[in-house]
């Protein structure tokens, strides 16, 4: 049994590489393989799914074998606490991130099925789950038709690093032990440079700056490993495996998966005035989730140019120069960095055909493929950081922890009236107001507005940086644990790298074009 988390893909993907290569050797241990991947209630509203009228049956999964036993029905509840932040209580997940995370799962379990596999989607509690299924198969309901017996040999996990993260793998680790079965955690290389290839015996070794860190990594260009090639075939799913438990009932679509994910928000929504679409804006961001759609858009980056013309991020509002716009896919695990990296050095040897008509085409390392590079290696550094400092990723103190600044928390009237304004995009600041906007009703914004907007919020109005830091997790498509949190940190000025800055905000005729699109000339 694989239990599935930010790993959705098929091409360098460890676990499945190993299956297949094991299937190639005829030494598979196994006859089965059971994918299983849980929508977190921690980490986004599920109650989407609760069943009307469930049938509860002695507290039992909704697999009623038996006419005789009683049934009796009562209003549904979910047994999870609703999926809200810690301090501002907005929901954490938003719709634009609901609906792109029900497509990527599902454009995987297409792969897998496309191989002779599939994926079983539940929602809840992964542990929960997991013993759900371990005490199915335990009790032989999951035998095959022939009276064979079918059970489960071993779970495997992949490791990521994240409070809430770390917990379910705490808790997978617990019930497999309790239930007597095996358990595997595997290493995360959905990153630019493997963990195995660092320097660092013990967290505590990672440096405290980005500048230091990337020193220890040498030439970046020799620093990742290869991908891993897709798996041509997986062992099939077992012939019987139990449902999604009560009171939950799941789709079999796509279309009802995100259905589900957006009842919620759509019953309980967020207290604020909503602002309005703007005529004629258009959203930055309107991709597919999926690892099919992430690889189509980096070979129409590199084929269309943009790779070559790329900039720095933290230094433009709009445009596709600023940004791969590859950050959604990588959070989930559709791609990997050391994928892109490898389409670049295809790109500037000219290997491949991919963006042979492009500017740079086997011309080497350029400064835009270089800044790239630089761009996914600060990703690998601040996920060191979150593994490094634990829960200081979510505390008020940072990194740094020390309380030397008196911040304004959200229980005084006025602090308040700051806030609502904020989420609502109404602060008065025209170029703050505009971001706020389009990151709210798109899903993204560019990394200069986020930073402009974190270093805003934290330091002009001087309000707990944590409330926008959770406002941002609702919206934002790309949201991705460590990279995000520790972002705002040093926007804040709680993180751990004194020397990073935002670059002040200049009048251009882009940035006026871009407030004009998101706010109008109201504010101008």
């Amino acid at each position: 049994m694989g239990t599935i988390r930010r790993e959705l893909r098929l091409t360098d993907n460890p676990i499945l590489h190993h299956i297949s290569e094991l299937l190639s050797k005829n030494r598979t241990p196994f006859t089965h393989l059971l994918p299983v991947y849980v929508f977190p209630a921690r980490q986004i509203e599920i109650s989407g799914f609760l069943s009307s009228d469930a049938e509860i049956i002695d507290g039992s999964t909704n697999d009623i074998t038996s006419a005789s036993i009683p049934k009796t029905t009562s209003k549904v509840e979910s047994p999870y606490p609703p999926a809200r932040s810690v301090v501002g209580q907005f929901p954490r997940c938003g719709p634009h991130r609901a609906q792109f995370w029900a497509e990527s799962v599902w454009d995987f379990k297409t792969s897998l099925e496309s191989i002779g596999s599939g994926l079983a989607i539940r929602v809840g509690r992964i542990d929960d789950i997991l013993e759900n299924i371990l005490d199915y198969f335990k009790s032989g309901k999951g035998n095959h038709s022939a009276g064979v017996k079918c059970e489960v040999v071993g779970v495997w996990i992949t490791a990521e690093e994240g409070v809430a993260e770390k917990t379910d793998e705490r808790n997978v680790f617990r019930v497999a032990g309790m239930k007597g079965v095996s358990i595997r955690t595997w290493k995360d290389e959905k990153f630019l440079v493997d963990d195995r290839d660092l320097i660092y015996m013990t967290p505590k070794e990672i440096p405290d700056t980005f500048s230091e860190f990337k020193k220890t990594v040498g030439p970046l260009r020799d620093a990742p490993r290869k991908p891993l090639p897709p798996p041509d075939m997986l062992p099939p799913l077992p012939t019987k495996f139990p449902p999604q438990p009560t009171p939950f009932k799941v789709p079999n679509t796509l279309e009802g998966w995100i259905s589900g994910l957006l009842k919620p928000l759509e019953e309980n929504p967020v207290a604020m005035i909503t602002p309005s679409y703007p005529i004629g804006a258009k959203s930055q961001h309107t991709y597919h989730g999926g690892e099919a759609y992430a690889l189509e858009h980096l070979k129409n980056i590199i084929s269309s140019g943009v790779i070559s013309r790329f900039r720095d991020p933290r230094r433009g509002f709009i445009g596709e120069n600023y940004s791969t716009k590859l950050a959604a896919w990588l959070a989930l695990g559709c791609i990997t960095a050391r994928q892109i990296h490898d389409y670049l050095v295809n790109f500037e040897e000219g290997k491949t055909q991919v963006g042979q008509y492009a500017q740079g085409y086997a011309e080497g390392e350029s400064k835009a493929t270089s800044r790239i590079r630089l761009e996914l290696l600060w990703r690998d550094y601040l996920r060191l950081c979150s593994r490094k400092y634990g829960c200081n990723l979510f505390r008020l103190e940072g990194f740094k922890r020390e309380l030397d600044r008196q911040w304004k928390h959200a229980d005084d009237i006025d602090i308040k009236q700051q806030v609502q304004n904020f989420i609502e995009g109404n602060t008065g600041n025209p170029i703050i107001d505009a971001v706020l906007r389009e990151m709210y009703l798109t899903g993204y914004t560019s990394d200069r507005g986020r930073d402009v907007v974190a270093k805003y919020f934290s330091k002009q109005l001087g309000i707990d940086w944590r409330i926008g830091a959770e406002w941002f997790e609702y919206c934002l498509v790309d949201y991705d644990v460590s990279g995000f949190w520790g972002n705002w940190q040093y926007c804040a000025g709680v993180g751990n790298d004194p020397s990073w800055e935002v670059p002040p905000v200049r009048a251009s005729e882009v940035q006026e074009s871009y407030v004009k699109k998101w706010v109008g000339d109201d504010l101008i």
